[in-house]
């Protein structure tokens, strides 16, 4: 087997393999062999079919196979010989398959980048400072009330926050559009659901009222024959209906679990999630300045071939998500696109490959006890925690999930130890929100 390698731009590899026809051909013979006790040829009896024969009548299918072999056999020890790191399958051509004469491929691929991790020295982390207020858990209540919320027909103008029952019909030039037109639409208003300007405009309208509204579609709008596009809305408003929020009261208590202690228990309960919710986003804020430190530090190069698969993945979960877990076997998933995904995508591809890197340099392991404790943790927040504890236990899917969380701490505070800290004062619900708009990204 002769080889030799080609840099042809970046991370691009380009190996031409050569495999002597000495070599083909003994293995020929073999596979041959190996068939003829099986062959059926009308005229010979089965198993006493004369090689020569076999070959003449089934060679080229057996060279064909022999090659696909030898081709994968010779690609993998090449890569070892030249101490290549192939990152996703190899686009495979051939170059000579002339029988009887040595056999040339080329296989072209992308290499994982080297990295060398550089320590976060001279990054000013910024570790968060925050507590729960009672004003916070008198917010987080009238939040669980108003998910509760029902509404009542009323007959007065409609205001932000009611419910509303509309006819619209969306026109462009004069002409109707798609996805502009519904009959019995429900719509809370305010709720940023619409277009700007469309839930303002029916904010003061009574029901059995209609009216025109002039607006613009947004420039970043998803549609892109709808970008900026001024368009009107002929709007008929049916019926509005108020919000009611349900009592506090032990009926209510009791959706979350609270049977006694009325309010106060119901403020306990609602405090205990509150402070394991602080808990995580303390974490989390810092993990993620640590990331994107990390990010900085360490630019690297990245396989396309590994963000094409992170988008593909990325495709694949958000149907399931919009499809509610309903099988989707025939769906297109390139008809999302890649755009959409794509700088996310490279940020974790990235963010993968220097991680892997940090947890060799720094010689990161999970311990079985540590595990342990995060799965414990987890299974805290159900009443039959021993029952989730096995369940993890016999699911090595998802306990391999909790061992990348507890690698992925354990790096952090590695990285941790180079960098610099100060206290960052922010109140609960603002760290709640910045950590959610960062798990977004």
């Amino acid at each position: 087997m002769q080889v030799s390698v080609e840099t042809t731009s970046g991370l691009e590899r380009r190996l031409t393999i050569t495999i002597p026809a000495d070599q083909i051909e003994v293995e020929m013979n073999k596979r041959i062999q190996q068939v003829a006790p099986s062959v059926n040829i009308n005229g010979f009896r089965k198993g006493k079919v004369p090689l020569k024969v076999v070959k003449q009548r089934y060679g080229a299918g057996i060279r064909q196979e022999v090659l696909g072999d030898m081709m994968s056999n010779t690609f993998q020890e090449a890569v070892v010989q030249e101490q290549l790191k192939p990152a996703g399958r190899p686009a495979v051509e051939t170059k000579d398959d002339t029988e009887g004469r040595d056999f040339s491929f080329v296989a072209t691929f992308e290499v994982y980048p080297e990295i060398d991790i550089k320590p976060l020295e001279g990054v000013t982390i910024l570790k968060p400072v925050s507590e729960i207020t009672d004003a916070d858990v008198d917010e987080m209540i009238e939040n669980l009330r108003s998910q509760q919320a029902t509404f009542e027909d009323v007959e007065r103008a409609a205001a932000n926050d009611d419910q509303v029952n509309i006819d619209y019909k969306g026109e462009k030039d004069g002409e109707a559009f798609d996805g502009g037109t519904a009959e019995g639409s429900t719509l809370v208003l305010g709720s940023g659901q619409m277009i700007p300007g469309f839930e303002d405009g029916i904010v003061g309208m009574t029901p059995g009222e209609e009216k025109v509204l002039s607006l613009s579609f947004p420039e970043d709008y998803h549609a892109e024959e709808l970008k900026g596009v001024a368009v009107e809305f002929t709007v008929k408003l049916n019926s509005v209906s108020e919000k009611k929020l349900p009592e506090l009261d032990d009926e209510f208590f009791k959706k979350f679990g609270v049977e006694e202690g009325g309010l106060d228990g119901l403020k306990t309960h609602v405090r205990k999630n509150m402070e394991k919710e602080l808990k995580n986003a303390l974490k989390q804020r810092v993990k993620n300045q640590v990331m994107d430190a990390l990010l900085e530090k360490n630019p690297i190069d990245v396989p396309k071939s590994l963000i094409d698969g992170e988008i593909d993945q990325m495709r694949r979960q958000m149907v399931q998500q919009f499809s509610q877990g309903q099988p989707m076997d025939n769906f297109d998933y390139s008809l999302l696109p890649a755009e959409m995904f794509q700088e996310r995508a490279e940020r974790r591809v990235n963010l993968g490959l220097i991680l892997s890197k940090a947890l060799e340099t720094y010689e990161v392991k999970a311990e079985s006890d540590e595990v342990r404790k995060a799965v414990e943790e987890l299974a805290s927040d159900y009443d039959a925690s021993e029952e989730i504890i096995d369940w993890y236990y016999k699911n090595d899917q998802q306990l391999a999930q909790i061992e990348s969380m507890v690698l992925e701490d354990k790096v952090v505070d590695k990285l941790l130890e180079a960098a610099d800290t100060a206290d960052e004062n922010i109140d609960y619900k603002a760290l709640i929100e910045a950590v959610n708009a960062q798990s977004q990204q």
